[in-house]
């Protein structure tokens, strides 16, 4: 099992980001994905820095942390072979190696580009495109497509590392695990979903290469957390069908104005006990799942950071 940090854009500016990485890699931690957004979900986030030049900040201030998007959009922001040549860049600056994320986008992050955002299908034929041109162009190929979506033309990457970075997809259900598995070189989920693991490993998936996000909130009191989850993280209790379709933060804070901090700590483990948190990490590592990624809800990653090397590491290397 590795460990991994989650850098939430959202919630903090580039600089903090770099500070929290380094901070990361002396807590212990394997490696840090971070999400890849144009927009925050809800304003009290308030922030949203372009995550592929904090990476290659990361990659020389914290160089024994592995990098990873969790999840970029490779099929409307931006094009595939940007994506790939991004991913390269940033593989051959990190020396603790680098996993590409990708999923299939949010309007709130893919619409600003004035392209528009089609229905569900359309999202996954594009996606599916997407992922075996980025694949091409990182195993070396000289890659020329006109696909139903995107065109390439004789496209290289010159700088690329030793070793073809893994790319990794997200799944919320088993046809996308499906797909991670036949596409992907491994999957990422946010549930601890045993079905998701089997039917990727069912496609050819690799055991090693399953991640999950494992959100969470420490804060000194029950309540202290309930609250900073429920500021910075109703969000997330909408449902993948809402996120997914929402253009701006207003849609956010209409679509979670009804969630209460009471409910929020339903669904995320909030307080001060780092058994409490090592217990619902678990349920992730009893679902198949091989690569957690830790996300401390606000702005206080000092508290988190501290807990996580005197307490929750040890409970969890039992």
């Amino acid at each position: 099992m590795r460990l991994g940090y989650k850098l939430m854009s959202e919630e903090h500016a580039a600089d903090t980001l770099v500070e929290n990485a380094v901070a990361a890699e002396k807590a212990g931690f394997s490696f840090a994905a971070i999400s890849d957004h144009f927009s925050p979900w809800i304003e009290e986030q308030g922030h949203s820095p372009y995550a592929w030049a904090v990476l290659g900040a990361i990659a020389r201030a914290a160089p024994r942390l592995g990098l990873m998007t969790a999840v970029t959009c490779p099929s409307f922001r931006y094009h595939p072979a940007i994506v790939a040549q991004s991913a390269a860049t940033i593989a051959a600056l990190s020396p603790a190696g680098f996993t590409l994320g990708l999923g299939s986008g949010e309007r709130l992050n893919e619409h600003v580009v004035g392209i528009g955002w089609p229905g569900i299908r359309e999202r996954q034929e594009r996606f599916s495109e997407a992922v075996r041109i980025i694949q091409s162009l990182l195993a070396g190929e000289t890659t020329t497509t006109a696909g139903r979506h995107f065109r390439v033309d004789k496209a290289r990457l010159f700088d690329v590392p030793d070793k073809k970075p893994p790319v990794i997809l997200a799944a919320g259900g088993p046809v996308a695990a499906r797909l991670a598995g036949e596409l992907g070189d491994g999957m990422i989920a946010t549930e601890p979903r045993k079905d998701l693991v089997e039917a990727y490993l069912a496609a050819g998936g690799q055991k090693d290469m399953c991640f999950a996000e494992v959100a969470m909130c420490f804060a000194e009191s029950d309540d202290a957390a309930r609250q900073t989850a429920h500021k910075y993280f109703r969000w997330s209790l909408t449902g993948w069908p809402v996120q997914a379709e929402l253009p701006d933060t207003k849609g956010f804070a209409a679509a979670s104005a009804h969630i209460t901090p009471e409910q929020v700590g339903e669904k995320i483990t909030c307080g001060p006990s780092a058994q409490m948190h090592a217990d619902a990490i678990r349920k992730y590592i009893d679902a198949g799942f091989t690569n957690l990624i830790l996300v401390q809800i606000g702005p206080d990653q000092n508290l988190f950071l501290r807990k996580f090397s005197e307490e929750l590491a040890p409970l969890l290397s039992r």
